[in-house]
């Protein structure tokens, strides 16, 4: 039983990661730059405008990391089907009225 909860459980969050791709990668983009800002406040010694410099540059990579994982999970959902069924099941329940 906590095998097919966890199963589902990451299920459930890899449908929502394909639903709303540009927010996750904008909350790791976002927690990346506090991250990093955090850590490198706790360095002594650093300027400023290094310390933010640092910052853009662990946000940007991991927003770019992001973009990867996000364009996997598009291209597994592409090869699966699981993307047209989405779709088909969005057009069925939105029926047209001529």
């Amino acid at each position: 039983m906590g095998e097919s909860n966890a199963k589902s459980k990451i299920d459930s969050t890899r449908e929502w990661i394909v639903e709303h791709k540009l927010r996750s990668v904008g909350c790791l983009w976002l927690s990346g730059i506090v991250g990093s800002i955090a850590y490198n406040w706790s360095q002594p010694g650093m300027k400023t405008s290094v310390r933010i410099i640092h910052a853009r540059l662990h946000a940007q990579a991991l927003t770019l990391a992001a973009l990867a994982g996000a364009a996997v999970v598009e291209y597994y959902d592409h090869k699966s089907g699981a993307k047209s069924e989405r779709y088909a099941k969005f057009l069925d329940s939105n029926p047209r009225k001529d």
